[in-house]
């Protein structure tokens, strides 16, 4: 009898091979003998090729359930990458065996067929393979800390350490020095990267650097950035669109009186009274309170503030900053700077609060909130989810290169003397300690994206207008949701089934007690009771790694790109009263020339999307091949497309569209 073996070769490069392979047919009445394929006189096994091999066998062998890949090394090393396999029986079915790995110089590797299964209902016989499957996986991928205080991270020190099954292939390849380099020679930046310690004579001397990179958005931020509905638009719509929040009282901190904010008050009513109104916001940068700042250059000292920041919403619906405190203890020494203040003085006020924005954005929004979190979801799914678990196959899109991405950031932009080092303020380690003070606070709820946007009382729309993030982020927070959900009720039929899947339950328990494991605290659930837990739970994952990602990575290049309005850091102290700020003093506390370049290569190099990006809905893997499930994928590329396309109608004088799903890769990419 022969069945017939049809093997997909990657498209990527490199991924063809030389070397000799065999394949073991194992089926529910018997196993075939170790076939070799080979066509003679034919290169078999060539990048993006779809070869077909005989397997003859003297006996039926039932239901196909496993195939075993060998790859012989001859001379040198020449890994391979497998798309899939496929199987013709002599009946005419056709058995698929999705890959979508590696196969190095001398391995075997064995596949399950591509139909999902829990481990309750899966076959006895195959229940060994399943635990085998995971002890290999658990010795691969084992948890380490990279610092003290913060998610438990991969345990590799190099890019290179890590499985090639989750390493960017050549064309997704990510090189932050590489980038880095090209995007000072793009923008022409040579000439400066080398002046720490030059001052900028003026602002506009600032453009000497940003014509070569302008585009509409960072132009339209460079004319009117010091205008105060510039600056408190980013609260809502820039980079770093979490920290605004509506209050109920002022805190004893920020002693703000009405006598000081009454010119700013348009309804006639006093500030108490326009608190009660739902009419008054804040952001507070508390944490990085006691932060120490970037030493590493002992010539140029940097400094950092935390500001509080109330602001207004007035009669024309636009939010307002109407009073500044530039830390976090009031006194003679710490004003509450003003808009009837001089003008320098309000506007180095406001410059200090875009640079802490600046520091919390990358730090704690960035970095810390979608790179580490996703990478700690990533490993548990690796060591707890085999490939043939429904939840493996949901994930996989999402999570497979972030351990990739976050190994070669460590190594390349904020391990000692990366590339953060360089100008940043959160540099020389500052980094560390503030992330260690955020995660003494960070609860699995807050990554819940509608429990974060009303635990800021930021929900209602008609009260909180113009909010973009919130707007689209609750549209693509609700299309993945019900992705999710349609995928989990194909497979779970109850809150019981979920009970009963012992590997979605490890997976969950070992989120939270080795990823998360100093910080019981944060709420991470150990266990999961029902399907709606569940999805919201994979909901969670997949939004921080695609959309919450998106929304705090792409826009830095229209943001930042401008220095003044985000500078990486300050070269003065804050002022401790009123009447010292000068434009003198502001052009030597805002970035030298070289702090300059290097801020304005990092922030290009990350906000440009990879070479054949992938984006949400994209799925060239075809990892499930039940028809439900690609029937909810093809409803959920519907859904999407109607966002995409209502975000692109909107005439906006400042576009926002980081949340549209056109725009949001699968998962972190820088």
């Amino acid at each position: 009898m022969q069945y017939i073996v049809t093997v997909a070769t990657g498209t990527q490069g490199r991924s063809g091979t030389d070397n000799s392979m065999a394949v073991t047919l194992v089926g529910t009445e018997g196993c075939s003998q170790k076939t070799q394929l080979n066509k003679l006189g034919l290169n078999d096994f060539e990048q993006g090729s779809v070869d077909s091999y005989p397997v003859e066998v003297q006996e039926n062998l039932g239901e196909i359930v496993l195939i075993k890949l060998e790859k012989q090394k001859k001379l040198v090393e020449d890994h391979w990458y497998c798309r899939y396999v496929s199987v013709r029986t002599p009946g005419g079915d056709t058995v698929e065996f999705p890959c979508y790995r590696w196969l190095v110089d001398d391995q075997e590797m064995v596949l399950r067929d591509g139909r999902a299964h829990l481990p309750q209902d899966d076959q006895t016989s195959l229940v060994e393979h399943r635990k085998n499957e995971l002890e290999t996986r658990r010795g691969i991928y084992r948890w380490t800390e990279w610092q003290p205080g913060f998610p438990m991270s991969i345990d590799a020190n190099r890019h290179q350490d890590l499985p090639l099954d989750i390493q960017f292939d050549s064309k997704k390849g990510v090189d932050f020095k590489l980038n880095f380099t090209k995007a000072i020679q793009n923008l022409l930046l040579n000439h400066f990267m080398n002046m720490f310690q030059s001052s900028w004579d003026s602002i506009d001397h600032f453009k000497k650097i940003f014509w070569t990179i302008r585009n509409g958005p960072s132009e339209y931020v460079m004319q009117h950035w010091e205008e105060d509905f510039v600056f408190s638009y980013q609260f809502l719509n820039g980079c770093n669109p979490v920290l605004i929040q509506k209050i109920s009282k002022l805190p004893d901190k920020f002693p703000v009186t009405n006598e000081m904010v009454t010119a700013s008050l348009e309804r006639q009513l006093t500030l108490e009274q326009e608190v009660k109104a739902g009419n008054i916001y804040m952001v507070d940068y508390e944490v990085l309170d006691g932060i120490k700042a970037n030493g590493t250059d002992p010539k140029t000292p940097q400094y950092m503030a935390a500001p509080i920041c109330l602001l207004y919403k007035n009669t024309q619906n636009e939010i307002l900053p109407i009073a500044i405190q530039l830390g976090q203890t009031p006194g003679e020494d710490n004003p509450i700077f003003l808009p009837t203040d001089s003008h320098h003085d309000w506007l180095l006020a406001k410059i200090w609060v875009r640079s802490s924005d600046f520091q919390h954005h990358q730090t704690v929004t960035h970095l810390l909130k979608t790179h580490l979190i996703s990478e700690m979801f990533a490993i548990a799914m690796f060591r707890q989810l085999p490939a043939v678990h429904p939840i493996y196959k949901l994930l996989i899109p999402h999570m497979r290169f972030t351990i990739s991405i976050n190994t070669k950031a460590r190594e390349e932009l904020i391990c000692e003397h990366g590339l953060f080092d360089k100008a940043n303020a959160t540099g020389g380690g500052a980094h560390v300690q503030l992330i260690q003070k955020t995660m003494k606070t960070l609860t699995f709820r807050s990554l819940c994206f509608p429990d974060m946007i009303k635990a800021r009382g930021m929900d209602s729309k008609p009260e909180v207008p113009n909010y973009f993030y919130r707007d689209d982020g609750h549209k693509v927070w609700e299309a993945i949701k019900s992705f999710v959900s349609d995928v989990v009720s194909i497979y779970y039929s109850s809150d019981e089934k979920v009970q009963g899947d012992d590997e979605i339950q490890a997976f969950v328990k070992d989120v939270c007690d080795n990823g998360m494991k100093d910080f019981q605290h944060s709420g991470f659930p150990g266990s999961l009771e029902s399907r709606e837990e569940l999805i919201e739970y994979l909901t969670i994952i997949v939004f921080t790694a695609s959309a919450q990602h998106a929304a705090v990575n792409f826009g830095q290049y229209d943001w930042y790109s401008w220095i003044p309005n985000a500078p990486s850091t300050m070269r003065q102290p804050p002022p401790d009263r009123k009447g010292l700020a000068s434009m003198s003093l502001i052009m030597d506390s805002l970035p030298d020339r070289g702090r300059s370049s290097w801020h304005l290569g990092a922030v290009w190099a990350l906000s440009q999307y990879q070479e054949d990006e992938l984006y949400l809905g994209t799925y060239p893997d075809e990892h499930f091949l039940e028809k439900p499930v690609n029937a909810a994928m093809e409803t959920f590329r519907k859904s999407l497309a109607e966002i995409s396309n209502a975000i692109k109608t909107r005439e906006l004088k400042i576009p926002y569209n980081y949340m549209s799903p056109d725009r949001i890769p699968n998962s972190v990419a820088v």
